[in-house]
């Protein structure tokens, strides 16, 4: 791959990292029932939101094992054992992920509440996204093992 678009790949993770970031650390405090809070009381009084936290870590981990992928194949060892243990390393994190959303997803719909179309929107949109993650993640897994088992011994 050109260093230009392995460059730009990079960055674009490190985007998307920091705005993740920001919207766990934002929203928080512009949300409905946390609008006049202190930091106390939106950071420590609500159990969902320290779920949403824990919640977020594979999704953090599958970005920094992208990030090492795109490190690899930028000095050509994109076809090492490493990036294929990466490559299971973010389907299991896309699962881990659409597990705690799944659970979320049942915890808002089973919660007391009158707006719940985009809690269950952005749920599914979440789990959409991560299933597509988990299969083309499975598929260049496969695609690797068959070329690492299928290389002969130089």
């Amino acid at each position: 791959m050109k260093s230009s678009l392995i460059a730009a790949s990079q960055a674009a993770l490190i985007l998307i990292a920091i705005g993740a970031i920001t919207f766990l650390l934002v929203e928080p405090h512009y949300e409905g029932r946390n609008a006049n809070s202190t930091l106390f009381e939106v950071y420590f009084n609500d159990p969902f939101l320290v779920y949403a936290y824990v919640g977020s870590i594979p999704f953090f981990v599958a970005v920094y094992k992208a990030f090492y992928i795109l490190r690899c194949a930028g000095c050509n060892q994109a076809e090492s054992p490493a990036c294929m243990r990466a490559f299971g390393s973010i389907k299991y994190c896309a699962i881990a992920l659409i597990d705690f959303v799944s659970a979320g997803l049942l915890i808002i719909l089973f919660n007391d509440s009158d707006d719940r179309a985009g809690g269950v929107a952005i749920c599914g949109l979440i789990i959409l996204g991560s299933i597509v993650v988990a299969i083309v993640a499975a598929i260049l897994e496969r695609i690797l093992r068959k070329t690492l088992i299928h290389v002969p011994a130089a």
